[in-house]
């Protein structure tokens, strides 16, 4: 990904939901002037949620979701549904489009609630104004295009000849939800021309010819700071800080890949704060706090168990992955027991967090901030605890208490 590119876990996402034959496809190609989604007169031609990152005027760069119909049958059509309540995980801005002809109906409702009980803004569109009684459409919407119930978020549009389609656009876009980001990745912990040194190994594990995300973004937040950033493996790391020693200057932070973090705490001076960009990214789209308590649950380990190990993204597993190889046994070694682990990755996460003794959650960068937010507060719901990968390296390598200095206000939460 370039660096020019706004990464999907950064954009608004739109779901559009409905049942089947509401006409969410065609709303959606209309919205977006594109044949994104396929159409078909056929029930249950979605059969899984579509995903399509792109610039929607005047809201900028969004991720526009296509669901299965809500309400889809049988035993296959139950796992689609399911498949479309995940997408509420993640949404912004839910679109419900209804078929005009018909109206509304208990299924549509029962959307609604679980929009305004998960605090989703969004939208009812009626579609198929096209198809309307003449003597109706009238009284469907005022001269301003105003919904006839004024406490109902809504508005009548035609998908086939595009009606009302750009006043359609001009109401997703003003509910466009405000930053809800409490901390930026790293632009308030440095000052403008601070020199912040950023340790990625380059291994087998690392990809070809690119930086990863978390590492892209941290670039783009010390950049815009107007502070100064060295990237370098933790191979160079030692001697690159002695030739700054040597010449007197002492970088204001180093922030390191976290599965080097044991090599790059030996080689970095104690009066350098250090952290990892999974600390960062904790904090920038998670809950810190949470996860530093999380971290506990290891010392309480038994033999037998369950831990589940979630993955935002669904890369390609090498023999010696991260999530399931290098941190089962770095937990095995740590704890001297042998739990079970379960993994899951991309948009499954468990409904039923019960049989867990503990979450490890990775950094999230695949995750926009509402679903990362979301799974927390599953695991926070359930009783179970939940960590990430940077602060669980940092606990069994013996050195969380320094990777979160730069955090005066969580060190107190440490057990």
């Amino acid at each position: 990904m370039g660096m020019n590119q706004t990464p999907a876990s950064e954009r608004v996402h739109i779901s559009f939901f409905g049942k089947r034959n509401a006409g969410k496809s065609s709303i959606i190609n209309a919205v977006t002037g594109q044949n994104l989604a396929i159409v078909s007169d056929v029930k249950g031609t979605t059969t899984d949620p579509v995903y399509k990152t792109m610039e929607l005027l005047p809201l900028g760069p969004v991720m526009v979701i296509d669901t299965p119909g809500i309400d889809d049958e049988g035993a296959l059509g139950a796992l689609r549904v399911k498949k479309s309540y995940q997408v509420l995980n993640k949404t912004d801005i839910a679109v419900l489009v209804v078929d005009g002809t018909i109206g509304k109906t208990q299924v549509e409702e029962n959307l609604i609630t679980r929009f305004k009980a998960k605090g989703i803004s969004y939208l009812i569109v009626y579609n198929k104004l096209d198809l309307m009684p003449e003597e109706k459409k009238g009284s469907l919407t005022s001269q301003h295009n105003e919904p006839v119930s004024p406490e109902e978020p809504s508005i009548w549009v035609s998908a086939s000849d595009d009606t009302n389609i750009h006043e359609l656009k001009e109401k997703i876009s003003s509910l466009k939800p405000e930053d809800t980001h409490k901390f930026p990745i790293v632009a308030d912990l440095i000052d403008p021309l601070d020199l912040v040194i950023l340790v990625v190994p380059i291994d087998k594990a690392a990809p070809k010819g690119r930086l990863i995300l978390p590492q892209q973004q941290t670039i783009r937040d010390i950049l815009e700071k107007g502070a100064l950033s060295l990237v370098l493996r933790d191979t160079e790391l030692k001697d690159a800080l002695a030739h700054f020693r040597a010449k007197g200057v002492t970088p204001r932070l180093v922030i390191t890949d976290s599965q080097a973090f044991a090599r790059v705490s030996k080689d970095t001076p104690g009066d350098i704060p250090l952290t990892s960009f999974s600390i960062l990214f904790a904090r920038y789209k998670g809950d810190l706090e949470s996860s530093v308590r999380g971290a506990a649950a290891l010392d309480s380990l038994k033999d037998g168990d369950k831990i589940l190990i979630a993955e935002g993204c669904t890369h390609h597993r090498q023999c010696d992955d991260i999530g399931t190889y290098k941190i089962p046994n770095w937990i095995r070694e740590y704890t001297d027991q042998n739990p079970v682990f379960e993994f899951v990755s991309g948009t499954e996460f468990p409904d039923d967090l019960t049989p867990y003794k503990m979450v490890v959650h990775c950094g999230g960068c695949m995750l926009n901030e509402r679903e990362m937010k979301y799974r927390i507060a599953c695991c926070a719901d359930q009783g179970v605890p939940v960590t990430n990968y940077g602060i669980l390296i940092a606990q069994v390598t013996g050195i969380l208490k320094r990777s979160l200095e730069p955090f005066p206000e969580i060190l107190k939460f440490l057990f």
